[in-house]
């Protein structure tokens, strides 16, 4: 395989990795992360499962939309959010099953 073509591929793909984690790097992110994870939300249904108050919670979105990892879908006056990759699903069920999973709390 050409290195050169390997070694861009590595990288690019280690920039991808990184905005994933930056955006599992912050508490409010995380936790909507979570719940788009199981089902996708819109902003009234983010703010009541998360408790996570305006205008927090519209700049934790916009930050999750500006790193690509959410998409958006309007309906009506709504706006819905679902998680873009399922790769993300699976990075958050781990982070789950690892740290969140009731049989693991002591």
């Amino acid at each position: 395989m050409n290195t050169d073509l390997e070694i861009t591929s590595m990288r690019d793909s280690a920039e991808l990795v990184v905005g994933v984690l930056k955006s599992l790097a912050n508490t409010d992110r995380l936790l909507i992360l979570c719940h788009l994870a199981q089902q996708e939300l819109n902003v009234s249904q983010i703010e009541q499962i998360t408790d996570i108050k305006q205008p927090t919670l519209s700049q934790q979105l916009m930050m999750l939309r500006k790193s690509d990892v959410v998409t958006t879908r309007r309906d009506g006056k709504q706006i819905y959010y679902s998680i873009k990759d399922a790769n993300l699903v699976e990075v958050l069920n781990t982070l789950y099953q690892l740290y969140c999973h009731p049989s693991l709390k002591h």
